[in-house]
């Protein structure tokens, strides 16, 4: 594919240069993204406003820029994927206790990832560095409508060897891992919008009545996996500590997808430590369940 060709031409050299120049771009970028497109800008501040209030009005401006510098960021860090060493990642990647992960992959149990959009989730490929134990490393991913952005994302997404799994044949995949005698480690990121009109799981997420996925829960109890939560924490331009931590439904919890529910609850704290680094353009609150009840 032509456009494919070019535009992965001209990434990879733009991948070429130190960060420190992407970074200068990224700076250019912001003050179009944020003061000229205005990329998203209803939307991050109805987000903001709906789970901070509307009383701290400096606050919420103080985030939303935070957030954009973040996101032009990202975009330059992700780009800078195509063309960077391990070396430099690893120095720039924390993951403080895979030896965590090892232990339970000699248990004989597979390992579901939780995460979120936060920080940089595209270099959370990086953790596969650290495990001893062998396993397969992937990720569940949704396929972009554009056929190139896709090609280039899964290109990205694989750089270290990771196996980027469709969202649709995933169960599919994680039970022929298992019947083949492997034991895996997959990243669900767990924290958009469900796809479809009809949403049957909801939970409170940041102080709002929130729709969530049920997938990673559901196949993990299928192969008897361990549910993991991954914590990330930007530490400086460029760098994020990653540490592993088991989720542990509350004991008196007997409602539903408990440890789905408990992943959004660690998630809330995450973001409530710095919530500049969430992915404040998503539309996470667009559906309502009072009205989708009307409608059934």
């Amino acid at each position: 594919m032509i456009k494919y060709r070019i535009l992965i031409n001209l990434l990879t050299a733009l991948a070429h240069l130190p960060l420190k120049v992407l970074y200068a771009f990224s700076d250019i970028a912001y003050f179009f993204i944020y003061h000229v497109i205005r990329y998203r800008r209803k939307t991050v501040r109805h987000n903001l406003e709906m789970v901070f209030g509307t009383a701290d009005r400096e606050r919420i401006i103080a985030i939303e820029k935070k957030f954009y510098r973040h996101l032009c960021d990202c975009i330059a860090e992700t780009v800078k994927l195509l063309h960077i060493s391990d070396e430099e990642v690893d120095r720039r990647v924390d993951v403080t206790n895979g030896e965590y992960i090892d232990s339970i992959i000699r248990s004989g149990h597979s390992v579901v990832l939780f995460l979120g959009h936060y920080g940089n989730w595209e270099w959370v490929q990086a953790i596969i560095h650290h495990f001893r134990e062998p396993l397969v490393g992937g990720q569940i991913y949704r396929p972009l409508h554009n056929e190139t952005m896709d090609r280039i994302m899964l290109k990205i997404r694989s750089r270290f060897g990771l196996e980027c799994i469709p969202q649709k044949k995933a169960v599919r995949r994680l039970l022929a891992i298992e019947q083949g005698g492997q034991k895996f480690v997959i990243g669900f990121i767990s924290d958009q919008r469900p796809l479809g009109a009809v949403l049957h799981h909801w939970t409170s997420f940041l102080g709002r009545d929130t729709p969530y996925m049920v997938g990673g829960e559901t196949i993990g109890h299928h192969v008897e996996a361990k549910f993991v939560y991954l914590d990330v924490e930007k530490t400086g331009r460029g760098h994020y500590r990653l540490t592993f931590c088991p989720i542990v439904p509350a004991p008196e919890d007997n409602g539903p997808d408990p440890y789905t529910r408990e992943f959004l609850k660690m998630l809330e704290k995450t973001i409530g430590r710095e919530p500049a680094y969430w992915l404040w353009s998503h539309k996470r609150w667009k559906r309502h369940r009072d009205r989708l009840s009307s409608q059934d």
